[in-house]
């Protein structure tokens, strides 16, 4: 466990948990070229730049569901994530593609049946004070080293 401050937010602290990548649900499917990118990325980078975003209730993924699958292919068991509390009505969802309609309820049927959404469908968002961001404003960055996920020492495969 680490408590990281989160660089938009300088007086918000969140805490930054280790949890089994199989514990976890994923509520979209990944583009295959993207998750390509990012999995040669954080290969050549050695860590972990920045935690995922978890509903603590259903253990859905909100936000960082490329990275999940990219330390999954490299072999890792552990990821960082950042819970958050889906019910809050500061936490809200949209579609990212105009014209389409996606709902909270919608992503955690997803998550909890496994019948993903296309990729890039839910856009997560949080309002803080007056401000509507991007849920991935919550990621602070932790740069945790790819050794250090995997349970079994040997660190993640190459």
């Amino acid at each position: 466990m680490r408590w990281v401050t989160v660089f938009a937010l300088p007086l918000l602290q969140l805490r930054v948990d280790l949890i089994g990548l199989r514990k976890l649900r994923e509520h979209e499917e990944v583009d295959p070229r993207h998750l390509r990118r990012l999995k040669a990325q954080i290969r050549a980078d050695g860590v972990l730049k920045r935690p995922i975003v978890v509903d603590r209730k259903t253990r859905v993924i909100l936000d960082g569901e490329h990275r999940f699958n990219a330390l999954k292919q490299l072999g890792c068991t552990q990821i960082p994530i950042v819970f958050v509390d889906y019910d809050s009505p500061s936490i809200g969802v949209k579609a990212w593609r105009k014209g389409e309609h996606v709902t909270k309820e919608a992503v955690i049927e997803a998550g909890v049946t496994g019948r993903k959404l296309s990729f890039k469908t839910s856009r997560h968002m949080i309002r803080l004070g007056s401000r509507l961001n991007h849920i991935s404003v919550l990621q602070g960055r932790v740069d945790i080293p790819l050794e250090r996920l995997r349970r079994h020492v040997g660190g993640c495969r190459k």
